[in-house]
């Protein structure tokens, strides 16, 4: 395969809510710093119904050209619909990287997509960097239950692609009134063509605070011994309005859900706190909570790993200290504690 007709860095561009998804804007920053290297453009590829107007946002956060598919068809996801898009867009541009955020949406139609053409699909990365002379994608996650980085090469197929975690990536600061080229584009492809069919759409709510959106996090560890030590977690988390995270022991152990893991096999956050109570410092959880901005790990071994990676650590016993915490929160936010332990 000769790679001389592949050029440009581009960004699946997910709408969701009829606004362009946090994860998109996301890659669109660093899709900058790959194009630029490259010294070649950023598009972005916008698929939807009545979309064409969030091209203007892919702008501002970065990209040069957008490539709209604005048609009822894409009205939803569908995997077959948007992946003829893509590979439709792809076949004629021939972008040499593509990149997708790593949601539900984004993994579907990114393995798919790679299955079609065929290439290599990198998944869950969190770092990109790019060879400016070869144009080498060096896509970096976590492997072998998070204890190596792992940088994975395409050599042989273009386009490169990888789905990128949510979060791990910074968004560039938006420049309001930027523009760039619109392209629109269009597939001849009609319903009765379409396999799946949307029947429904039920969504699930929710009065808990989302982890992955939290301003504050409290998470803990196999270090608060059991369930019931646990809801230590949940009392300090309802005194400070934040979220429950876990490690991969605690949920592994029955203690609380999935969706509350914090790490490379659950999720990652960037809250402005997070409290890391008995908690070791695996790197296969240090690497879903680093980007944090201030990390508070409460340990009482004071060799933990989790020590080298925050901003403030106490060595001592949470059973101990958590009251301590809640008392003193309790009072410096005027209220009281509202009993609350994180039942979902």
């Amino acid at each position: 395969m000769s790679f001389d007709d592949y050029r440009g860095v581009w960004v699946f561009i997910e709408a969701k809510d009829g606004a362009v998804a946090p994860v998109s804007l996301e890659l669109l920053g660093a899709g900058r710093t790959l194009a630029d290297k490259r010294k070649t453009e950023l598009a972005g590829v916008l698929i939807g119904h009545r979309v064409t107007g969030l091209a203007a946002a892919a702008f501002e956060y970065g990209a040069d050209t957008v490539y709209v598919y604005d048609d009822p068809i894409f009205t939803h996801y569908r995997t077959e619909t948007f992946m003829k898009a893509l590979l439709a867009c792809t076949q004629k541009y021939k972008p040499e990287i593509i990149l997708y955020g790593a949601t539900s949406t984004g993994k579907d139609l990114a393995s798919a997509v790679a299955t079609d053409l065929p290439t290599g699909l990198t998944a869950d990365t969190t770092l990109l960097d790019v060879e400016e002379d070869t144009g080498l994608l060096l896509a970096s996650r976590p492997a072998f239950g998070g204890n190596i980085m792992a940088t994975i090469l395409c050599k042989k197929y273009r386009p490169q692609m990888a789905t990128v975690r949510p979060k791990v990536m910074k968004a560039l600061p938006r420049e309001e009134g930027r523009t760039g080229k619109l392209i629109e584009e269009s597939i001849p492809l009609q319903e009765e063509d379409v396999r799946t069919k949307v029947l429904e759409i039920v969504r699930r709510t929710t009065q808990q605070v989302r982890i992955d959106e939290a301003d504050i996090v409290v998470s803990g560890g196999k270090g608060m011994g059991g369930p019931e030590g646990f809801q230590l977690i949940h009392r300090l988390a309802g005194v400070l309005g934040a979220a429950v995270g876990a490690s991969r022991d605690v949920v592994e152990a029955g203690w609380i859900e999935h969706h509350h893991q914090v790490g490379q096999t659950g999720v990652t956050v960037t809250p402005k706190i997070y409290f890391a109570i008995g908690i070791s410092g695996a790197i296969q959880h240090i690497v879903g909570m680093q980007n944090s901005g201030l990390i508070i790990a409460i340990n009482k071994d004071p060799e933990a790993a989790i020590f080298q990676s925050c901003h403030y650590g106490i060595v001592g016993d949470a059973f101990e200290i958590i009251p301590l915490l809640i008392e003193q929160f309790t009072k410096a936010l005027g209220g009281k504690e509202d009993g609350y332990v994180g039942k979902v």
